[in-house]
């Protein structure tokens, strides 16, 4: 899977931003076309895009294209002129407002087109779908299933709340009056459970408050404890914290190696199931936990510090 730890949302209409996003640490760039693009600068943002991917140095990183939502007048233009101006440059597009499978089949759909008609491998554009309505919610596992192409399921918080009638202006936030609880838990873990049934990443979605790191950080805890693959940034201050708290500590991820190694060299060699590592029993369960951690500490780059040592 790819990296997605952070991922960096860059205005497709301010060449600047562009610019800048191609220095920055974030696992993830995506060049958007919809919420920060204003309605008169649509086509001027796509030739935008198109030039950036294609002049600029985007190695290193996931690079994504959010065109517009499947109900404008705009999202065949953008998928079209991006795929045909720049398709062998970006690994997804990221198709918002995804309220029912159909809207990811459309776009399958048309990806396929484009890559035969220009002679890109076919399937190798990846798909990532924001869940932003209570309808997408209630469809999200039927939206999880409808492509192999879909990579990724992003929340989107803002339009989300406005759609459901949640009480608060403050994107991330517990809404006032809501008590000691979560009042998103149901909704991240509802889109969690939806992407690993499919062998899907899933992402949250943006902390708006992009000047306060610390609430930033709170925030990303909460869907990185959950399980959540990463977290969208708005801002620069942003990356090195969703990197951080996306990732697992050295001792972790030393720990969920040293896991992998010693199982397999206790069910290959000595041909058991169950063994001590230390104090600590470890069998088949134990090797699926240490899967998870040690993915993600590889795909952060995280070097090893310590190594097994086969019994004398």
């Amino acid at each position: 899977m790819r990296a997605r730890r952070s991922c960096l949302a860059v205005p497709g209409s301010n060449p600047r931003f562009l610019e800048k996003a191609q220095s920055l640490a974030a696992d993830e760039v995506f060049l958007d076309l919809e919420d920060s693009v204003a309605p008169g600068v649509k086509d001027e943002a796509r030739r935008n895009v198109v030039a950036a991917l294609k002049e600029g140095d985007w190695s290193g990183r996931t690079v994504v294209v959010r065109v517009n939502d499947l109900t404008t007048r705009w999202t065949y233009r953008d998928v079209i002129e991006i795929v045909e101006g720049a398709g062998d440059r970006i690994d997804c597009v990221m198709l918002p407002k995804v309220s029912d499978a159909s809207h990811v089949v459309w776009l399958d759909t048309l990806l396929g087109q484009i890559e035969r008609a220009v002679g890109l491998p076919e399937g190798g554009i990846g798909v990532e779908a924001q869940i932003e309505d209570a309808r997408g919610l209630v469809n999200v596992d039927d939206i999880a299933a409808s492509s192999p192409r879909l990579e990724t399921l992003v929340f989107g918080p803002a339009d989300f709340m406005a759609s459901i009638g949640m009480r608060t202006l403050v994107v991330g936030e517990q809404p006032p009056g809501y008590g000691e609880g979560d009042a998103y838990h149901y909704i991240l873990m509802r889109i969690l459970m939806a992407a690993r049934a499919n062998g899907l990443q899933a992402i949250d979605g943006p902390y708006l408050q992009i000047r306060d790191v610390d609430g930033f950080r709170r925030v990303a805890m909460r869907s990185a404890a959950l399980g959540f693959d990463g977290k969208w940034v708005l801002h620069p201050a942003q990356v090195e914290a969703a990197n951080e708290v996306f990732s697992p500590s050295q001792e972790d991820y030393d720990h969920a190696e040293l896991i992998l190694d010693a199982y397999e060299y206790f069910t290959t060699v000595e041909k058991r199931g169950a063994v001590m590592l230390g104090d600590e029993m470890i069998d088949e369960a134990s090797r699926k936990m240490a899967l998870v951690v040690a993915a993600k500490g590889r795909a952060a780059g995280l070097p090893r510090s310590s190594s097994f040592t086969p019994p004398s």
